[in-house]
């Protein structure tokens, strides 16, 4: 999770191709009247996010009934969205992908073809609920490359999960 611009969708990839698990672009599951906002610079509402997180929370629950692992990448940055993506799922864990507003504006002004607009990223800011210690997060600054975040966050898995043969591991395989 994270502001549009944190690195959201490159670091889950990568993290999906390490762990071997699916991968989810939540942004793929957003109806095209929530892309159509997003990209005239109008901010998305409640009652606009809640089909799109209720599709990706049942999207986490069918690799959950098969057994499957799986990474997605969503901005999830109110505690009341990831109450529906994460809740009662002792096994979803949520990582937030932390940055400074400069970082993250310098970030979206370099990229280009993607529909969130820089225009929108102070109200992202403004939205933004950082999560609190009781949704046990992983937090990791954005301010290194993907790979080294990846690294980070297994890392952070591996000393939760208690398999120390895993942390020092990067997502290059070192």
């Amino acid at each position: 999770m994270g502001v549009s611009g944190s690195g959201k969708t490159t670091v889950a990839v990568l993290l999906a191709a390490v762990l071997k698990a699916q991968f989810l672009e939540g942004d793929d599951l957003h109806p095209a009247a929530n892309i159509e906002k997003m990209q005239a610079g109008i901010p998305l509402t409640d009652a606009d996010r809640l089909p799109w997180l209720q599709a990706i929370a049942a999207r986490i629950d069918r690799w959950r009934e098969t057994g499957q692992s799986g990474v997605v990448a969503c901005s999830a940055l109110r505690r009341a969205y990831r109450d529906i993506l994460v809740g009662a799922r002792q096994d979803v864990t949520l990582v937030y992908l932390k940055g400074s507003t400069d970082l993250i504006r310098r970030r979206m002004a370099a990229r280009h073809e993607h529909f969130m607009p820089v225009g929108l990223l102070d109200s992202q800011f403004a939205t933004l609920e950082e999560p609190a210690a009781d949704e046990h997060p992983i937090i990791v600054d954005v301010g290194g490359g993907p790979a080294e975040i990846v690294a980070r966050i297994l890392d952070q898995l591996a000393t939760r999960h208690g398999d120390h043969s895993r942390a020092g591991a990067s997502a290059t395989g070192r």
